[in-house]
């Protein structure tokens, strides 16, 4: 169960990774991209690409705001460059609604230089605009 969550969040913060023109090339949980590696000794959920830029998306829990590795994990993974041409590389960090406001009050911690390269989304279930809500009984005209 708690690894269907897990994945069902991972697969959302792929859906914003899409929104913002980026493509992904690894993901965890995927069936054709291959798994990413660790990035230093943090695991990392996606890592995508746009042009020549990249990013590493990660997702959190209320289990990992109780983690005490967490502010290092976000200061190593928000300050990465790319090896070469030095780019900065963005981090996306996915947060269900209910541990949003905390996730945004831990990051208000950081430096600003540390936050310009965080981009932080919720990320919840929600139903397609074509399904019908509820069905009501109206009276039928023809049979």
């Amino acid at each position: 169960m708690l690894e269907l969550m897990k994945r069902r969040t991972v697969d959302l913060l792929v859906e914003q990774f899409w929104k913002q023109g980026y493509l992904t090339v690894s993901r965890k949980f995927g069936t054709y991209l291959p798994e990413p590696g660790k990035v230093g000794i943090f695991d990392v959920d996606i890592i995508a690409k746009q042009k020549n830029n990249y990013a590493i998306g990660i997702t959190l829990t209320a289990d990992d705001l109780r983690d005490k590795d967490l502010v290092e994990k976000i200061n190593f993974l928000a300050t990465r460059q790319t090896k070469f041409t030095n780019r900065r590389v963005l981090l996306f960090i996915g947060t269900p609604v209910n541990i949003f406001k905390n996730v945004k009050v831990l990051l208000e911690t950081f430096s600003p230089e540390i936050r310009k390269n965080i981009r932080l989304f919720q990320i919840e279930e929600r139903q397609p605009h074509y399904i019908r809500r509820s069905r009501k009984t109206e009276n039928v005209l023809f049979s």
